[in-house]
């Protein structure tokens, strides 16, 4: 039996999105702007694929940024493959999250990138320790990390 390789995908948060849009001028932040630009160029390369979710519309709906609401639009409708699954099941695991102190928008987020079985990137620290905590059983990590954990070149 041939086993048949399956396209790696990856789920970046809105925080990760908006980071190539952050003040440059500090390396962090740099190097998480690379890292994300790395990401999109694999899946703009059809190398991966990126998971997208209604939660990432709603909250880029209320960017303030014109500039940055219409790229990432853009990105979204180009090379974003919106996530299948049971809403009622994404929703109680959301509220269950919620409920065990995450903020609505990340506990939407996680439950979605669960919900594909894909890997979850976010630039927040604090949420990312949230995640590592609840010990998914998906991969959670920052932009570095994730280039790193799949080699990307």
């Amino acid at each position: 039996m041939v086993k048949v390789a399956r396209k790696s995908s990856v789920y970046l948060d809105v925080c990760s999105l908006c980071r190539p849009f952050d003040d440059q001028r500090f390396a962090r932040i740099r190097l998480e702007t690379e890292a994300v630009h790395l990401i999109l160029e694999n899946v703009k390369a059809g190398k991966m694929l990126m998971i997208i979710s209604p939660v990432h519309y709603e909250e880029i709906k209320a960017t303030s940024n014109n500039m940055e609401r219409i790229e990432i639009f853009s990105l979204f409708k180009n090379y974003g493959e919106m996530i299948k699954g049971s809403i009622g099941e994404i929703k109680n695991r959301a509220g269950y999250l919620y409920a065990s102190d995450f903020g609505i928008a990340d506990a939407a987020h996680i439950a979605f990138a669960e919900a594909a079985c894909t890997d979850f990137v976010t630039c927040d620290d604090r949420l990312l320790k949230k995640c590592l905590k609840m010990r998914f059983k998906i991969w959670c990590g920052n932009p570095l990390q994730y280039c790193l954990k799949e080699n990307l070149k």
